[in-house]
C-alpha cells in the first residue's frame, strides 16, 4: 500500500469497518456466562446486539444447546437464517475451521477435506468465509500469559496442551479446491494472512487466475508460527498489500486493542470480540464483544473517523463482485500486470 502524504487524516481514509467475533468458539460458557450466547435465540441476538453497537461484519461459529462448538451443517443454516431475518444488512462471514459431522450425530475428523469444503454448500449463504492459505501451526497460547488464561479454561491443563499443539492445514490442492467452490457458489474469500508468505501465495494465485475476485485480507498476529504483534511485520506485510486490497488488523489478548488502534489510525479494518480476548487492558474484569466495540467505536470517532454503515462495507469489500480474467482481477485490486510476453517465470505456471 502506498501512504501518501495525508494519509493518516480521516477525510483520506475509508469508513472504518468493524468485524465482530462474538461467539468465541475457543472458550467454554462458563469462561463467561454473561457474554456467550448458547440458544439459538441468544446467539441471534447477539448478533443483533453487535450490529447495533457499530459492526457491520460478523463472525460466525455456532453452539449446540448444551454449549458445545456445533459441528452441524443444519445449526450453521439456522443461525445464519436467523441473522438475516434479524439484520439483513449486516455482512456475514463464517469461520473456515470446520469440519462438519453427519446430522446422526457421527463426530467429524478434524478439518477433513471433504467437510471444510462443505462451506460452500451453507444455505443461505454467507456473504464470505475465512480461507486460510498455507498450512500453520496455530498455538494461540505462545503470546499470552498466565494471567490471560487464569480461572478459565484455556487455562486447564488438557486444553492449554491442545490449543498449543493446534496446526490449521492449509495445502495449495485443498485451498484451490476450496476458493473454486465458495467462488461458484458466490461466497467471497475472506484471506486469513498469517504473515508475508501466506499473503505471496494469494499474489500468485490471483496471477495464475486461480481467485478471481477482490482482494480481502485479515493479517492475523497471534504468534505461535503467525506474525508477532509488531509494527514492524504490519509494516513489512503492508508495503506488500497493492492499494486496491482491503486489510482488516486481527491479534488476541491484550495486543487486541492496540493493534486496533494502530489500524484505526493507518485506515485499515479491525475486528474485536471475546473470540479474540476476554479482559479490559488491566485484566480488572472481562468486556463483552458490545462493550469492546463501543469502545473502538469512540476511539475512532476521537480520530475523526467514522464508522461504515453496512452498505460502505459491503462496497468497500465489494461483496457479492468477481472478476472474469487474472488481468482483471490483478488491476482491480492494484496488483501491478503479469509480464508479456518474453521469460514470463513462476508468475505464468499453468494451472
Amino acid at each position: 500500500m502506498n501512504f501518501l502524504d495525508g494519509h493518516l487524516y480521516p477525510e483520506n481514509q475509508q469508513p472504518l469497518i468493524i468485524t465482530a467475533a462474538p461467539y468465541a468458539p475457543g472458550w467454554i460458557p462458563s469462561d463467561f456466562p454473561e457474554d456467550i450466547p448458547v440458544s439459538m435465540e441468544d446467539q441471534i441476538q447477539k448478533a443483533v446486539d453487535c450490529y447495533e453497537a457499530g459492526a457491520t461484519v460478523l463472525h460466525l461459529h455456532v453452539r449446540e444447546a448444551d454449549g458445545k462448538g456445533s459441528k452441524r451443517l443444519s445449526k450453521f443454516n439456522e443461525l445464519i437464517a436467523g441473522v438475516r431475518e434479524a439484520v439483513p444488512e449486516m455482512i456475514i462471514q463464517v469461520g473456515g475451521s470446520i469440519s462438519f459431522a453427519p446430522e446422526e450425530g457421527q463426530a467429524a475428523k478434524w478439518l477433513s477435506d471433504d467437510t471444510r469444503h462443505m462451506l460452500a454448500e451453507l444455505r443461505p449463504t454467507p456473504d464470505q468465509v475465512t480461507v486460510t492459505v498455507n498450512t500453520s501451526q496455530m498455538n494461540v497460547t505462545e503470546h499470552a500469559g498466565e494471567d490471560d488464561f487464569r480461572g478459565v479454561s484455556r487455562g486447564f491443563p488438557h486444553l492449554y496442551s491442545t490449543y498449543k499443539d493446534m496446526v490449521v492445514p492449509a495445502n495449495p490442492s485443498w485451498v484451490e479446491e476450496h476458493i473454486r467452490r465458495l467462488t461458484a457458489a458466490g461466497i467471497q474469500s475472506e484471506f486469513q494472512c498469517y504473515n508475508i508468505n501466506s499473503f505471496e501465495t494469494i499474489e500468485r494465485m490471483i496471477r495464475r487466475g486461480v481467485y478471481k475476485g477482490p482482494l480481502v485480507m485479515n493479517w492475523v498476529a497471534i504468534s505461535g508460527g503467525m506474525d508477532q504483534a509488531n509494527i514492524y511485520n504490519l509494516a513489512n506485510f503492508l508495503r506488500a498489500a497493492p492499494d486496491g486490497s482491503v486489510i482488516t488488523v486481527e491479534s488476541s489478548v491484550l495486543n487486541v486493542l492496540p493493534v486496533n488502534m494502530i489500524g484505526i489510525a493507518l485506515g485499515l479494518h479491525v475486528r474485536c470480540g471475546i473470540e479474540d480476548v476476554l479482559w479490559n487492558q488491566s485484566r480488572t474484569g472481562k468486556m463483552s464483544s458490545v462493550e469492546q466495540i463501543k469502545q473502538l467505536v469512540r476511539i475512532s470517532g476521537e480520530f475523526g473517523r467514522p464508522i461504515a454503515t453496512a452498505q460502505q462495507a459491503r462496497e468497500i469489500m465489494k461483496i457479492g463482485v468477481f472478476y472474469e480474467t487474472a488481468d482483471e482481477t490483478l488491476q482491480a485490486n492494484g496488483f501491478a500486470p503479469n509480464r508479456n510476453g518474453g521469460n514470463q517465470g513462476f508468475l505464468r505456471k499453468p494451472v
